[in-house]
């Protein structure tokens, strides 16, 4: 990028230098739109427009980072999910397509409770898939617990909380590690949990992922299975009767953690996949 000396430069000359100087033309668009604080809509007609100079400076950092190999939902700061629109950072994980789906399943087994019903959110980074929850679901009857054992993700979610707007007075935000964040006594219709579950020492993690994400929230043991075991036999306490549990898992568990949810006697047990058939999902009801 040059030092913009010329105060004749305008957006769309900046969003060519960007594109030239990272080499994608649809990331530098983005980053772009994020320095001049405008929508899609906005930076296309604010094209001819001379940027402030504090833009170009914002510009400037962003397109230095994202040189270092930051990933760049890290380097605008936010990302969509759903339909939100998610603060990130290095504090938590980037929400993928994948958990998407995870939201998608938790959304469906509790749309399907009248009158009231209770959703908890375990280890729940940037808020994503209770956030998502929150908002989906009737304002009336919903309480969506969200929990970490990260006091720095738990501040990252709380500030994603004024995107579900009226639905944030729905939501519980509590510190500790799985079930030791939730009161005695309660007791929820979905329990639904993207755990770590990436194996320490994996060849399957990419390696901007195991650089940037951070690790407490990546990896669980030696074979990626140590929260598993934690929640399942957990969740038995904190759901009702005829409760559901959703987890996100890695493409090659659904038979490990089907296992363990035999194990403990859980109920129609079943593996999903994700939009590249591969198993995402598994979803057991409570033990009888």
């Amino acid at each position: 990028m040059s030092d913009h000396t010329d105060v004749t430069v305008t957006w769309r000359g900046l969003w060519d230098e960007t594109a030239l100087a990272i080499g994608d033309r649809q990331h530098a668009r983005w980053i772009c739109e994020t320095a001049s604080s405008t929508n899609p809509d906005e930076f296309l007609a604010s094209l001819d427009q001379t940027p402030m100079t504090r833009m170009v400076s914002h510009l400037d950092a962003m397109v230095a980072r994202y040189r270092t190999g930051e990933p760049l939902q890290y380097v605008l700061g936010s990302w969509s999910f759903r339909r939100l629109d998610l603060n990130v950072d290095k504090r938590v994980l980037i929400p993928r397509p994948e958990t998407e789906l995870v939201a998608e399943v938790a959304l469906g087994l509790a749309r399907a409770i009248e009158d009231e019903r209770t959703v908890v959110d375990l280890g729940t980074g940037s808020g994503a898939i209770g956030l998502a929850c929150a908002d989906e679901l009737p304002l009336d009857g919903t309480t969506v617990w969200l929990t970490d054992a990260s006091s720095d993700a738990l501040d990252v979610a709380r500030a994603n909380l004024a995107g579900v707007g009226r639905a944030a007075r729905n939501v519980r935000v509590a510190f500790g590690n799985w079930f030791a964040a939730l009161p005695d006594g309660l007791e929820a219709d979905v329990i639904v949990s993207n755990p770590p579950y990436v194996a320490v020492g994996s060849v399957d993690l990419e390696a901007n992922v195991g650089e940037w994400e951070p690790e407490g929230a990546l990896f669980a043991g030696a074979d990626g299975l140590d929260d598993y075991r934690v929640i399942v036999p957990g969740a038995i306490d904190y759901l009702r009767p005829d409760g559901w549990l959703v987890l996100e898992i890695g493409y090659d568990q659904g038979s490990a953690v089907s296992a363990l949810l035999e194990q403990q006697g859980y109920r129609e047990i079943e593996v999903r996949q994700d939009l590249a058939h591969l198993d995402r999902i598994v979803l057991a009801k409570r033990p009888a």
